[in-house]
């Protein structure tokens, strides 16, 4: 009994690591709800984005909104452009600052808030994940400095 409950033990969470391993090229990306900084539902669906822009910390996030300010909302739009911000793990503090501040972007911001939705976008220190989409799958994975470069090199 022992080893055929170590083998389902194993085989669980293996399976557990996997699900948990972040997307890559070749993914498929799933559908999911969250709210946006406007504290309305939005429903992202794969097939219909081209570009997945994910911040995890504030930092990065300010200055991700800074150029995405200047691109203008229906630029983002155009270009099927979808942009989330790693909320979760922010303190209560910080989001009686943080929202209201988010309020004022003209384009929209979807708030990551659940560690197991975050838990599925690679991450690179101080930098945007950007997530080219074909069909609802990851073509490409890069990761854009908002504060050196270019935006318009990673919608390409």
């Amino acid at each position: 009994h022992r080893l055929i409950t170590t083998a389902i033990i194993t085989t669980g969470l293996a399976f557990g690591i996997a699900n948990a391993a972040p997307y890559t090229t070749g993914s498929k990306v799933e559908a999911f709800s969250a709210k946006t900084q406007h504290d309305k539902e939005f429903t992202f669906k794969p097939t219909d984005t081209q570009f997945l822009l994910i911040t995890h910390d504030m930092e990065t996030g300010k200055k991700a909104n800074s150029v995405l300010t200047t691109v203008g909302p229906d630029n983002l739009t155009n270009k099927k452009v979808v942009y989330l911000a790693n909320i979760h793990g922010m303190p209560g503090v910080g989001r009686m600052f943080a929202l209201p501040k988010m309020r004022k972007y003209s384009h929209t911001i979807i708030l990551g808030d659940n560690a197991a939705l975050i838990a599925k976008f690679p991450e690179e220190k101080n930098k945007v994940t950007v997530l080219k989409l074909s069909g609802g799958t990851v073509t490409s994975v890069k990761y854009w400095d908002p504060g050196a470069d270019a935006l318009e090199e990673f919608l390409k």
